[in-house]
């Protein structure tokens, strides 16, 4: 297990900054959900090709595991 680390980056706090969806504050997460539970379910054995059933999103991002359970 690799504990302690940072998965993806922090978001820049600037309104109407690079990583704000709009002008009010809404910060957008550089890692999603489903690339976490896509790296759990890969240390469960769901096999690569069919965590698109359990996660319908995980082919937006760039990659499903995050590598945390390595």
């Amino acid at each position: 297990m690799q504990g302690g680390r940072v998965y993806g980056t922090f978001p820049s706090m600037a309104l109407g900054g690079p990583d704000d969806s709009g002008t009010r504050g809404a910060m957008i997460p550089s890692t999603s959900t489903d690339q976490y539970g896509g790296t759990l379910a890969k240390w469960f054995g769901v096999p690569t090709n069919q965590l698109p059933a359990v996660f319908p999103n995980i082919a937006t991002f760039g990659t499903a595991d995050l590598g945390f359970m390595g």
